[in-house]
């Protein structure tokens, strides 16, 4: 056919990709409009992050009472947390509820990989095709796969000797491990290694850590809920419904008022050991703005930070090991932790430091390292993802000109707000580069921002008679300039992170927007209110 269309194509309004907190929202916010909506899923179930994330420890670092859907009273109602940080089979218990009382698994096809999406000019209309040969013609396509969710190895050698059990943590077998008779080796030491690495300390029969780069951590406090605990957090839903929209990370909470120079050394160390005691991420984006883009700021954060941690290690040389040295607090992603530095406390944990003593290869039975083999029986790569854009890399995307997503992204990582890409019309995107994203954003807060931002203007151009959307140059450059001016005057550009991309033309550029959940929802809700002014619409 000459749009390239095959005659056994299905027909659909909407292609949705992802079964997470993002997928199944605009599931139901399509179906809600009416439209005839296809959506796929990799897994064998619902959850996104959660139903793949299922290693030992895994869990929400985000209050539950934040953490969730706020478009359903009856959801609001009828589920009920159990405790403030809610563990991994937890929150896909949640989101196979959620599908459940939504009948959203209709819509789903599950085990099943989109591969290719090629958009052509003379129809307006995606055609996609899956794993499976199945192929798809769609006004819409709709991409919730998620800014971590590409697990990334790293570039060792031997990895495919190894001949025990290799693991990589977003990749964790469901029925999961045994370890009490194994010699288990963790390498990564980020916010799922530290999950990890705290639950398996105590049950393994010798737990190597190969650590990088160290992280400052928080404790975690985390009660269980009873009924009249839930009941007073239901009470608050409605407040906390609005409240989470208008802060600067989409939580409860927002930084202080106060100036960080305009308080005593005393009342600034009260404060900071006031919200320590919270165990929440409120000690990293609930504090002081300051720590983001003064450097004296965020090294007395890193300074009060490392007291703490020497206090819980009993061996001052390994707690010297695992107080950052290359970076200030709040540069990198700051997680939470429960008894993870007691851990090293055990006679049966060992901390390797690779920057002193490198890994050379993955052996046959083990580590080698520049100072000799370190035997395992079980290899667990806590060693993250290939952020913001390997999700959507990993699909032939092609555009109006026929370019590759993936190519263009090589070239210039680049959005407008996150949320659509000139050049791709018709493409919308949750998690995006240039957006709040996971580092500095509550992600149901912004997923469900986005989301609703991404129906309605479907919705518009529905209404409107029209076919087909996109931003234009300008307004894309626009954003992109803006995303860069707030992001160069923080000091998180001049840490390595997996925040940051390089571009092909060597220059760097922060993947999450930092300039606020309430501002971007502010920008991107004036920008409907405008009839999306800085869009082609035809």
């Amino acid at each position: 056919m000459a749009d390239g269309i095959r005659d056994n194509t299905s027909r659909v309004d909407a292609v949705i990709i992802g079964a997470g907190f993002g997928g199944l929202y605009a599931t139901y916010r399509l179906r809600e409009q009416g439209m005839k909506v296809q959506a796929f899923e990799a897994g064998d179930g619902v959850g996104g992050t959660w139903y793949w994330n299922r290693y030992p420890g895994a869990r929400v670092d985000s209050q539950s009472y934040v953490y969730q859907y706020w478009f359903s009273d009856d959801i609001l109602n009828k589920w009920n947390w159990s405790e403030r940080f809610p563990s991994q089979p937890e929150v896909e218990r949640y989101l196979n509820f959620v599908a459940d009382e939504c009948d959203l698994r209709q819509h789903y096809a599950f085990e099943t990989r989109v591969t290719e999406a090629t958009y052509h000019k003379e129809t307006g209309r995606w055609s996609v095709v899956t794993d499976r040969g199945e192929r798809y013609d769609t006004q819409f396509l709709v991409a919730c796969t998620g800014g971590l969710s590409a697990p990334s190895l790293p570039d060792i050698p031997g990895i495919d000797d190894f001949q025990g059990e290799l693991l990589h943590t977003a990749r964790w077998p469901k029925e999961g491990i045994d370890v009490s008779d194994k010699r288990v080796g963790v390498i990564g030491t980020g916010a799922t290694g530290i999950q990890v690495i705290q639950s398996l300390a105590p049950l393994a029969k010798h737990l190597t850590v190969f650590q990088r780069t160290p992280t400052f951590a928080i404790p975690m406090r985390n009660p269980a809920f009873d009924d009249a605990k839930r009941a007073e957090l239901k009470a608050k839903y409605p407040e906390l419904k609005q409240r989470v929209f208008d802060t600067f990370t989409g939580f409860a909470f927002d930084f202080q008022d106060k100036d960080w120079y305009s308080m005593s050394e005393e009342q600034r160390r009260e404060m900071m050991e006031e919200i320590w005691k919270d165990g929440s991420l409120s000690f990293w984006v609930g504090t002081f703005k300051e720590v983001f883009f003064d450097p004296e700021v965020s090294k007395q954060f890193g300074e009060f930070v490392a007291e703490k941690i020497r206090a819980r290690v009993n061996d001052p040389e390994t707690a010297d090991k695992l107080i950052p040295k290359d970076h200030g607090f709040g540069t990198r992603r700051i997680p939470l932790e429960t008894k993870y530095f007691e851990a090293y406390n055990r006679d049966t944990v060992d901390l390797v430091d690779i920057r002193a003593n490198p890994i050379q290869k993955i052996t046959a039975h083990g580590v080698q390292t520049a100072e000799g083999e370190i035997p395992v029986d079980t290899l667990i790569f806590a060693t993250g993802f290939d952020a913001g854009t390997g999700a959507m890399n990993r699909i032939d995307i092609r555009g109006r000109t026929g370019e590759r997503l993936r190519d263009l992204w090589e070239r210039n990582v680049r959005t407008t707000m996150g949320l659509q890409v000139h050049g791709f019309p018709n493409l919308f995107t949750t998690m995006a580069p240039l957006a709040p994203a996971s580092a500095f954003c509550n992600v149901p807060t912004c997923l469900q921002h986005q989301v609703d931002w991404i129906s309605e203007c479907i919705r518009y151009v529905r209404e409107q008679g029209k076919h087909v959307i996109e931003p234009t140059e300008a307004l894309e450059q626009q954003w992109v300039q803006h995303h860069d001016e707030l992001a160069d005057h923080t000091i998180v550009m001049s840490t390595a992170s997996w925040y940051v991309k390089r571009n092909g033309d060597g220059t760097r550029r922060m993947l999450s927007y930092l300039g606020g959940v309430n501002t971007y929802r502010q920008t991107c809700d004036d920008i409907a209110a405008k009839h999306y002014e800085g869009f082609a619409i035809s």
